[in-house]
């Protein structure tokens, strides 16, 4: 137990940190590459976003507040590979937008919205920055069309191993950290670091919050795990239906299905490459050249 300590990308742990204000400024100074000086307050808002029409999806945010300067900002982070992330991201953020001109009255006085999204693998296939900035922009020009829809997307994986100086990398060196070696280390990097450290430790003390954190990452567990073994069971129900149907290409269509599926269930839960291969060439049947070329390529595409 003295050894236990939350790890900050498990959501339940970062919403927790998220509620010291402290915490939030300087995390929000490292995102938007602004001086702390310049964030005054910030203000937690409910994260459950109002529908407007009774058969409308229901948004629920992980972390919403405010700024001093109005601005609303939605953090949200994902652990597990989502194709649609950024339609979903769009979609939460533009609803912050709807939902102030529906109290506002008028478009004039809109204020800024800006989603952050941390997410434990990798989705901007064009480079490999670990943050990427997205606004309304023209599309030949570059001309930027209104300022008011800001998305940051913040990859960890991408993580280079030398630090670039920022404030940001070390912020994502401490989400991503898994011991107290670790975090005691970035701790001594700043003040915002040091107090993040401080209330890990003391919201990992507390007992009720341990039981609601390890019901979290149970839940993010069974969840894995059931999409894993849905997508392995696919693949032999699509086998067993090219048998019955006597096509040889049903079967080899339901294998190829089923293996890919496999590769990216294993690389979404944090399975190594090589363990990945040595999987793929015990449950298929391949050689290890076979599984090393069969991983490659699926990697490759997603």
């Amino acid at each position: 137990m003295d050894d236990f300590i939350m790890l900050p990308k498990v959501d339940f742990a970062f919403k927790e940190l998220m509620r010291n204000d402290y915490v939030r400024k300087g995390f929000l100074s490292a995102v938007l590459n602004i001086k702390d000086t310049m964030i005054k307050s910030t203000i937690l808002l409910n994260t459950n976003l109002p529908k407007i029409h009774e058969e409308e999806k229901q948004g629920i945010l992980d972390v919403r507040l405010i700024m001093n300067d109005n601005t609303e900002i939605n953090i949200e982070i994902q652990l597990t590979y989502m194709k649609a992330w950024a339609d979903r991201s769009t979609f939460y953020v533009s609803k912050l937008l709807v939902e102030q001109v529906d109290i506002n009255k008028t478009y004039s006085n809109i204020k800024k919205c800006i989603n952050i999204s941390l997410l434990d693998f990798n989705y901007i296939k064009e480079t490999e920055k670990f943050h990427t900035i997205f606004h309304l922009r023209e599309d030949t020009e570059n001309i930027k069309y209104t300022d008011i829809l800001e998305i940051h997307v913040v990859e960890l994986p991408k993580l280079p191993p030398i630090n670039d100086g920022t404030d940001l990398y070390d912020w994502v060196r401490f989400i991503k950290a898994e011991n107290k070696g670790e975090f005691e280390m970035l701790a001594k990097q700043n003040s915002y670091l040091k107090t993040a450290y401080e209330t890990l430790e003391e919201i990992s003390a507390d007992q009720q919050k341990r039981l609601e954190y390890d019901a979290r990452k149970k839940a993010l567990y069974d969840y894995n795990t059931m999409m894993m073994e849905s997508h392995e069971r696919g693949w032999v129900e699509g086998e067993a239906k090219g048998r019955a149907e006597g096509r040889a290409e049903g079967r080899a269509e339901g294998r190829a299905e089923g293996i890919t599926k496999s590769i990216i269930m294993m690389k979404n839960v944090g399975v190594s490459s090589d363990l990945i291969v040595d999987n793929i060439m015990e449950q298929y049947g391949m050689t290890k050249a076979e599984a090393i070329s069969t991983v490659n390529k699926t990697l490759s595409q997603i």
